[in-house]
């Protein structure tokens, strides 16, 4: 699979949702082949902006997308690596901000 092939596989089930990908290509095929190779490594697309421990069970929570991703989008229009977005956010109806780590201190690696 290339990420251009995720990326459109993706973007049918998630903007459905209401969940966008960012308008950057670059950026956001960049992130789609870190998917990709997190799926190689880990056998799971682990966040490509978040250190994955290799262990399933332990890695859950940020299976892209994360559980964060809503709450991220909710409160500042984009998740942690910026690649879900909300349509304001692509629009630029809304400011780009940082996005705190939602991911409890314990667990990040």
């Amino acid at each position: 699979m290339t990420p251009e092939t995720l990326l459109e596989t993706l973007r049918k089930l998630q903007e459905p949702k209401g969940y966008y990908f960012n308008k950057d290509t670059e950026m956001t095929l960049a992130l789609m082949n870190s998917l990709l190779e997190n799926k190689k490594t880990y056998g799971y697309m682990s966040c490509p902006c978040r250190l994955a421990s290799g262990e399933y069970e332990k890695d859950k929570d940020i299976i892209c997308p994360c559980v964060y991703r809503e709450a991220d989008v909710r409160d500042y229009g984009a998740c942690f690596c910026w690649l879900y977005v909300s349509k304001s956010w692509n629009e630029d109806k809304i400011e780009h901000q940082y996005v705190p780590e939602r991911r409890p201190p314990e667990k990040v690696i």
